[in-house]
């Protein structure tokens, strides 16, 4: 079983290095075998090729069982024509990574960002390759342009192929959970872009009757999240609006630090953390590796179901169990937690934990 590993900009290396830990452990527990090779991404690659994220990398990474991606410094980088690629779109379009799953729960022994006697456990299913976000939805060139120096365009795509997917993968999962689906659109207002997902989204319900479906405008759904979180187990949404709903999500139940995140094709799967790069804290041992690990846990639960190997979900399972054990701790949290613990020493008390339970 061969993971790539792709450290990153700014802490990636750090969390990285600290889900490896708990990876090895793991492996070493579950006779799971795995094995980890790297290469550069980001910074390191610019420096060293060129560009942040080099055709050959994604060639390489369609050979391997799962891919860890680390955080990217992706504002900072240069432009595109000067070596600046996107490197988590480049893996999105590059590897057809369509899926960006997103849990968000609460934990009793957490402090969270919810209203009183409220709690969470949900999931967002982010179509990934698509949509308002202009460097993956055209053939060539960019779905942004500034026809003069004072307006500027941009294009959004949605096609029925990438909504019927990303609604399927949805239902699914719901059969899984607890059978509701909430499609998350603005179709009153976007009449043929989300009307056509939401027109996706019903046909796709109906090969799931046993699946309750709602829907609700993209506003509303944020109200929502934060009045009656507890109404929601599957959401499915289009590019822009999943990637600002999971953020909302996942702060509330606790931090963004707590939030994994994976992205898959029907064929390929890579965890990455669902934060950002954090240069402030680069280097100094600050860092909340609890992200990065729950995506590694996700790939390993994504490779357990697709190949039918249950010591890979029992691996990801032990490792959820795991960091929860850690986090009952307030010592052992780390400081954004309100702990003192560094990341490095975090991710060696999972692995005892993982080890020993």
């Amino acid at each position: 079983m061969k993971i790539l590993v792709l450290p990153g900009d700014g802490i990636g290396p750090e969390i990285v290095a600290a889900s490896l830990k708990v990876l090895t452990a793991a492996s070493q527990k579950f006779a799971l075998g795995l094995s980890f090779d790297h290469d550069d991404v980001g910074f390191t690659s610019l420096e060293k090729n060129g560009t942040t994220l080099r055709d050959e990398t994604l060639a390489k990474a369609r050979t391997y069982d799962g891919i860890i991606l680390g955080t990217q410094s992706h504002a900072d980088y240069p432009a595109p024509e000067k070596g600046g690629r996107n490197v988590s779109a480049g893996f999105r379009i590059g590897l057809d990574l369509y899926a960006n799953v997103r849990p968000a729960r609460t934990r009793p022994f957490l402090e969270s960002n919810m209203r009183p006697g409220k709690t969470m456990d949900l999931v967002i299913m982010r179509e990934a390759t698509e949509g308002f976000y202009p460097d993956r939805n055209m053939t060539r060139g960019w779905a942004e342009l500034m026809p003069s120096p004072d307006m500027a365009l941009s294009f959004r795509k949605i096609t029925r192929h990438c909504s019927e997917r990303i609604a399927r993968r949805a239902f699914e999962l719901a059969m899984k959970r607890n059978k509701k689906v909430t499609a998350i659109h603005k179709a009153n207002s976007f009449h043929m872009t989300d009307g056509l997902f939401m027109e996706c989204v019903r046909d796709v319900a109906k090969e799931f009757p046993e699946v309750t479906l709602n829907d609700l405008l993209v506003d509303a759904s944020t109200a929502h999240l934060v009045r009656n979180p507890e109404r929601f187990d599957v959401l499915v949404a289009t590019n822009f609006y999943g990637d600002i709903i999971s953020d909302l999500a996942s702060e509330l139940s606790g931090s963004l630090g707590l939030a994994g995140s994976m992205m898959a094709s029907d064929t390929h799967c890579c965890a990455q953390a669902q934060h950002g790069s954090a240069p402030d804290i680069q280097g100094q041992d600050k860092a909340n590796p609890v992200s990065m690990i729950l995506s590694c846990a996700m790939l390993l639960q994504w490779l357990g179901e697709k190949r039918g190997v249950p010591a890979l979900e029992a691996a990801a399972k032990a490792m959820d169990v795991a960091v929860d054990k850690v986090l009952e701790d307030p010592a052992s949290r780390t400081p954004d937690l309100g702990g003192s613990t560094g990341c490095q020493a975090f991710a060696d008390k999972v692995a005892q934990a993982l080890l020993n339970a």
